[in-house]
């Protein structure tokens, strides 16, 4: 019995070292029990780059109007369907002509009287039988009559009601045979139309966005977008990537009072109409000028508390957490390092679930383009 429990006790101490072993040969310990860990480092990458920030907005079209009676009548036709692309002076709707033909009819035989009286007045004022306030008398009432068949001609025009830009339709507003009250201000509300190519885009930056941007055009290391038609990228909400180029063209002159921030317009060509009046999009411009950056996977990063830190072969190649001043993401997964590391730090990118600062490691040159990846696997 005895024998059998000193066997039994054996056994569990050897399946317990095997087990060790296979924890140290899983995280990367050395071969020799204790020894320092080996680690793929890397030194940061140093390239020129251009900060991006990125704003929310709504796209709004470039031109809308909307199309009200002039003059009031019956509405006799309506000249699209509903949602259709129109040209300028396309006639949209026709209001009942009848009346107005009437009433330029009138309007042209009161002016032919008028006309025909001031004819004669001059003659006879040349022959001095009558006086000069006769003639001046006829010549207003020529006047007179001249302007009421002009307005009556004009009235006439408006019951064809034109759209006054290209662009697409609403829907309809009104249906035939329905009476339309028309007014210089007012008027029924028969439809709307909007240019949607080119289409706007209105994004708000803050206050601290644009004295970083003035600074920086003071420095000249990035030019004002009053200045200049600086390019913009967009994408929309169901997108992954900024792959709409436009250009900014307008930046407001003053700061909203009420949200503290500064009204920018990015134009943007829409031929295919797959921008809309109306919908969200994310805007992405320069934020800085080029510079020569330091950059580290993201994936190395750590955080303690709020201080964000990478790990580094220190002295002795000892384990060393610096703490590190980050700034924007970088296309591939890099992030910018503004402070905390030098060309020459060695990153450590690799094993860092189960880093230490203060322990022994042994550094082992990791290429730099698998750096991130290897990074992301270890924080797995």
């Amino acid at each position: 019995m005895k024998h059998f429990l000193t066997f039994a006790l054996i056994g569990a101490l050897s399946l317990g070292i095997a087990g060790c072993k296979e924890e140290q040969k899983a995280a990367g310990a050395g071969p020799a029990a204790g020894g320092p860990m080996p680690v793929k480092v890397a030194a940061p990458t140093l390239k020129k780059i251009t900060e991006w920030d990125e704003y929310t907005g709504r796209f709004q079209a470039r031109e809308r109007v909307e199309i009200r009676a002039r003059v009031s009548g019956y509405l006799e036709n309506v000249n699209f369907t509903d949602g259709q692309i129109v040209a300028k002076d396309d006639i949209l709707f026709v209001i009942d002509q009848r009346p107005f033909k009437i009433d330029v009819e009138r309007a042209e035989s009161s002016f032919d009287t008028a006309n025909k009286e001031y004819e004669r007045a001059q003659k006879l004022r040349k022959s001095s039988a009558i006086s000069e306030e006769d003639l001046d008398n006829a010549f207003q009432s020529y006047r007179e009559a001249k302007a009421n068949l002009d307005e009556a001609k004009l009235n006439l025009e408006f019951t064809e009601v034109k759209s006054p830009i290209a662009g697409r339709m609403s829907r309809n507003l009104l249906d035939v045979g329905n009476l339309v009250s028309g007014a210089d201000t007012g008027g029924t509300l028969l439809a709307t139309v909007v240019a949607t190519d080119p289409i706007d885009f209105y994004f708000e930056a803050s206050e601290q966005d644009v004295l970083k941007y003035a600074r920086l055009d003071i420095e000249g290391s990035r030019e004002s977008s009053r200045t200049m038609k600086r390019p913009a990228y967009l994408k929309l909400q169901d997108e992954d990537d900024f792959s709409h180029e436009g250009v900014i063209d307008f930046v407001d002159n003053e700061i909203d009072r009420s949200t503290g921030t500064l009204q920018g317009r990015a134009v943007f060509t829409n031929k295919d109409d797959h921008f809309i009046p109306g919908i969200f999009g994310r805007l992405r411009i320069a934020g800085s000028g080029e510079y020569e950056a330091t950059l580290v996977p993201e994936a190395v990063i750590g955080i303690n508390q709020t201080q964000k830190f990478v790990y580094v072969v220190g002295k002795d190649n000892m384990v060393e957490a610096r703490p590190v001043v980050t700034g924007p993401m970088q296309d591939g997964g890099m992030r910018v390092i503004r402070e905390g590391l030098s060309a020459t730090d060695q990153v450590i990118t690799s094993g860092l679930t189960i880093l230490r600062p203060g322990m022994p490691v042994t550094p082992q040159r990791a290429e730099e383009a698998p750096a991130a990846a290897d990074a992301a696997s270890s924080k797995e």
